[in-house]
């Protein structure tokens, strides 16, 4: 599975972004897909994750009624949208796909493909 996260970019606090992370390779349709994010000298952090049929999601407290996830199985895209953005959600944003779980898993060990990395950056 080949993992490609877009759509970073610099935007003032209180504002919005969309991030997008397209799937290839083997099946997305029966992945759990996650997002997370790593601000620099900090380990990376669960933000959300969303079932394979797109039904249940689960998000890290910090981002809870600011972020929501979604998946459009027939894109093989899962999207990250944000909301009211702070300063302290700087970081690098990675989506991840984990096969074979009954849930949503929240560490980076459970997962197995990992996208590069798209910059969100939250100043004025």
């Amino acid at each position: 599975v080949q993992l490609q996260a877009s759509g970073g970019g610099l935007v003032q606090p209180g504002g919005s972004l969309r991030l997008s992370c397209a799937a290839s390779g083997r099946s997305f349709s029966r992945s759990v897909m996650g997002w997370f994010r790593q601000a620099p000298g900090l380990e990376r952090e669960f933000v959300a994750g969303v079932t394979w049929n797109g039904r249940t999601t689960y998000y890290a407290e910090p981002v809870k009624g600011r972020f929501t996830i979604a998946r459009v199985n027939a894109k093989n895209t899962v999207y990250l949208q944000m909301y009211s953005l702070k300063p302290e959600d700087t970081a690098v944003y990675f989506c991840a796909a984990a096969f074979g779980l009954p849930g949503i898993a929240t560490m980076t060990p459970d997962y197995d493909y990992w996208g590069q990395g798209t910059q969100v950056t939250v100043s004025s």
